[in-house]
């Protein structure tokens, strides 16, 4: 199953207005909350049901149709795993037509057992992302009635993988970051865009499943979110961008040098990169950004707001997302688990040739999408901080 434009855009959406409130070293997945607030928004009523389908950015009788769509292409992409869970106390009764919209196999049992149910939903979470994510992030408590749960893992080898060197950086003076290093003839793997906020470079590191890593760094001084919402524009073609094959000398954008270089026999030009690699982690209390999501309504527990999902009054009780990335000399990893939690009521001289290099260096903080390559799809994005620091001796395998 294809993911259709509409929804593609809805997510990506979803995406930049996230990364707006971004201010510091984070990762996070739209994409995993999307689905969710998609089927809640088709049993919502009243105020919850607008404000949902306003977060989605579709129509509430659209939502739940373009949920199924989404994770039906989720699971069909190559180097993408994705689950839906709902777990339901015995005593509650779904209303027919929206639990009929969620795969049977879905659907589990709430017992009562905090510790018994707390259990299950970790091993849920684990198993669906391969272990990168350990735990479900939901405040379990007696009073829960109802979990809707997604988990995302994504993982890709690089085409060619980097070689890992120290980095020398300005920025992270105080440590030596593990930095990756990679040179290729393929000139447009770079590019500038000039957005309203900066410019904005963009490196596209190409994996052996249709997962790709776009890394962005923009003009010094601009936000988190103004560069991955950047990075967004360029997606949709709101903002263009000049390839490096057309960049002209000196420094056409951030962390950029482009320099005719004398050599000995004809050489190609070539795109000479380095950056770090990173290992990252963030929890998310997506409640706390309830006007963000579309929860502000739902949150309020002295009413039901899902009439469609059961007559029993049910409101939002927390909402949550477990994060994380890794890149590195080799590959990529990602994955997210979103639970919501339904409550009651609520380069020798040379003078004969001449070659052009381009000289890339992330070297300060940047920000990353990790997508699907064929739809443009969003699955992951983040601001990276901290990179991982250069080992003394190798430390084996990444993971």
């Amino acid at each position: 199953m294809r993911v259709g434009r509409a929804t593609v855009r809805a997510v990506n959406a979803l995406t930049a207005r996230w990364a707006g409130v971004a201010d510091r070293g984070t990762v996070f997945s739209a994409a995993g909350v999307w689905p969710l607030l998609a089927l809640l928004a088709d049993g919502a009523g009243g105020a919850a049901r607008a404000e949902l389908a306003d977060a989605v950015g579709l129509p509430a009788d659209q939502s739940a149709a373009a949920a199924r769509e989404l994770l039906g292409g989720l699971a069909a992409m190559r180097g993408v795993d994705s689950a839906l869970g709902l777990w339901t106390k015995r005593t509650l009764e779904l209303r027919v037509p929206w639990a009929a919209g969620l795969p049977a196999e879905a659907h589990g049992v709430l017992t009562g057992d905090l510790d018994a149910d707390r259990a299950a939903l970790d091993a849920w979470a684990a198993k669906r992302t391969g272990g990168l994510i350990e735990r479900m992030p939901v405040a379990l408590t007696d009073a829960t009635e109802l979990v809707l749960a997604s988990a995302l893992a994504l993982r890709t080898e690089w085409l060619r993988p980097f070689e890992e060197v120290p980095m020398e950086s300005a920025f992270w003076s105080d440590r030596v970051p593990l930095g990756l290093f990679r040179s290729t003839a393929v000139l447009d793997r770079i590019g500038v865009a000039d957005t309203p906020d900066g410019h904005v470079t963009r490196l596209k590191v190409l994996g052996n499943a249709a997962v790709d890593i776009h890394l962005l760094l923009g003009e010094e001084g601009m936000t988190p979110g103004q560069v991955l919402g950047a990075g967004v524009g360029i997606l949709d073609a709101r903002h263009p961008v000049v390839p490096g094959d057309q960049l002209p000398y000196g420094e056409p954008g951030p962390g950029l040098s482009v320099a005719k270089e004398r050599c000995t026999s004809p050489q190609p030009p070539s795109l000479d990169v380095t950056t770090v690699a990173y290992d990252m982690s963030a929890q998310h209390d997506l409640l706390r950004l309830h006007n963000l999501f579309g929860l502000t309504a739902a949150r309020d527990s002295r009413v039901g707001h899902f009439p469609g999902i059961s007559e029993f009054p049910l409101a939002i009780g927390s909402a949550e997302q477990s994060t994380m990335a890794r890149f590195g000399a080799r590959g990529f990893r990602a994955a997210a688990v979103t639970a919501f939690a339904a409550i009651p009521g609520g380069a020798a001289p040379a003078l004969r040739y001449v070659t052009t290099t381009i000289t890339a260096r992330y070297d300060r903080p940047f920000a990353f999408l990790a997508l699907h390559r064929h739809t443009g799809l969003v699955l992951a994005a983040g601001w990276v901080t901290e990179p991982e620091p250069y080992p003394e001796q190798d430390q084996g395998d990444w993971g």
